[in-house]
């Protein structure tokens, strides 16, 4: 691996630790308010408590499956597969990378993954 690539690994990485740290007190956050709110009210004030809840639950279903994809990058980069497609095995665009350092494919890659979807999704 030659130096230009340390370096993007390097900040991919520390991109990756941020994003982490982030969405673990986004996580820690929205318990916090899920627990504290007062549980009386009418019927409306309960139904709109319900609808936060779901809110919740499912922004919180979001963070832990990008949580996962962090994961899952930096294992990638601890082995040293990080950074290589997927579903071409080529290397993944170090723009791409910097955008969203938790991709597992190339703008290649996800056209070929985009276009199999579509074509199973008839």
């Amino acid at each position: 691996m030659g130096t230009t690539e340390t370096k993007l690994v390097a900040e991919c990485k520390r991109r990756l630790i941020s994003a982490k740290t982030d969405l673990l007190n986004r996580v820690r956050d929205a318990r916090q308010e899920l627990h504290f709110e007062d549980k009386g009210g009418d019927e409306a004030d309960q139904t709109v408590r319900v609808l936060a809840e779901a809110e919740t639950l499912s922004m919180h279903e979001r963070l832990r499956s990008q949580l996962l994809e962090i994961e899952l990058a930096l294992s990638r980069i601890e082995n040293g597969t990080y950074g290589i497609c997927e579903e071409t095995e080529e290397q993944i665009e170090s723009d791409r990378l910097l955008a969203i350092p938790w991709t597992r494919l190339s703008i290649e890659g996800a056209e070929i993954r985009e276009s199999v979807q579509k074509r199973y999704a008839r």
